[in-house]
């Protein structure tokens, strides 16, 4: 045995424990606990090494990076109010939502993270940028950013992650429409299927001819969990959401393009909902002008996540961002205008 050999570790003996144990249990007729305990125990076994290949790899500041996103996420997030104060347009400010939103932040950095730690930088980076992209491209894109001034080797494939993230956004918006407004999806599904096949496009391109070098970047990659940059988000999140639900509240059908520009600031999900139920409504929005607000919107998220690069990232990450946010703008609004 592993012990009375002098090696740290004590799987031999607890793996015989469990097998008295269920044995005993079997006897007992307690057969589905028995078997359940006979699975997991079986399946322990199984990933051994992986186990202790992991907990090599953790580090304490990765022990207390964990312990601080699980305060934020499983103490303080479910304890907030889940609506909203004051008249409209203050009753958008949900402390929940809120701070739903420094949550995610903080969670696609530590979730990539841990990507990056298992199945390397490049490809562990196009995932997170991948399913980041259905819930925030705006996080996922402030998130890389941040992340590039410590790990510039690996600004092609953190570009990748944004891109895909980008590519995800308009696949969203037609889904959304899809469900909710099938009328205004014969005038939005060209302009968002030409940006999304423009973001595939370029993801591909960022993909296949990825640098050798970016894949050593890993010993740079620290824990990213930073909570100041995820606040300044969330503030900022609810003042352009304030911002964008007053326009859509006084300036009504005249207002809707620049309620869509406003609400594109922030997320295109929301202004995608509002519009595909106005343009149902026999006195409502035509269906063409809403499509032009959701695609506007969508431009201005676009924007608004190149300045997000331009302004917090490394220069040679802006470099590899911006000929793919021009492109995915000269044919998203050249199309819409289109209509």
């Amino acid at each position: 045995m592993n012990a009375s050999r002098g090696k740290l570790g004590m799987t031999t003996e607890m793996a015989a424990l469990m097998t008295i144990l269920i044995g005993a249990m079997c006897y007992w007729d307690h057969i589905v606990l028995a078997t359940a305990l006979g699975v997991v125990t079986m399946t322990l076994l199984s990933v051994k090494m992986q186990t202790h290949k992991l907990a090599h790899m953790i580090s304490r500041e990765d022990l207390y990076a964990t312990i601080k996103f699980a305060i934020i996420t499983a103490i303080i997030l479910p304890i907030l109010p889940q609506t909203g104060y004051g008249p409209a347009p203050f009753n958008v400010l949900i402390p929940f939502n809120i701070w739903l939103m420094v949550v995610f932040v903080s969670g696609i950095s530590f979730f990539g993270y841990i990507l990056i730690k298992f199945i390397g930088p490049g490809r562990g980076v196009g995932l997170t940028g991948l399913l980041g992209g259905f819930v925030s491209s705006t996080a996922v894109t402030l998130s890389f950013s941040q992340r590039s001034h410590n790990s510039q080797q690996l600004s092609r494939a953190l570009a990748l992650g944004i891109m895909a993230a980008w590519a995800v956004m308009f696949l969203r918006i037609i889904v959304i429409a899809a469900v909710l407004n099938r009328n205004l999806l014969t005038y939005l599904w060209m302009p968002m299927t030409v940006a999304l096949l423009v973001s595939v496009c370029y993801c591909t391109y960022l993909f296949v001819y990825r640098k050798d070098q970016d894949s050593s970047g890993l010993e740079d990659f620290k824990n990213p969990f930073d909570l100041i940059p995820a606040i300044t988000f969330g503030l900022l999140y609810a003042v352009i959401l304030l911002l964008a639900h007053w326009a859509q509240i006084y300036f009504g059908e005249a207002g809707a393009y620049a309620s869509g520009v406003l609400s594109g600031l922030v997320d295109v999900d929301a202004i995608t909902v509002s519009m595909s139920e106005l343009s149902l409504q026999r006195t409502g929005l035509a269906p063409a002008t809403a499509s032009r607000a959701i695609v506007f919107a969508a431009a201005s998220n676009t924007l608004i996540k190149g300045c997000i690069v331009l302004f917090t990232a490394t220069a040679s990450l802006r470099k590899i961002i911006l000929p793919g946010m021009v492109l995915i703008l000269a044919t998203a609004v050249g199309v819409a205008m289109l209509i």
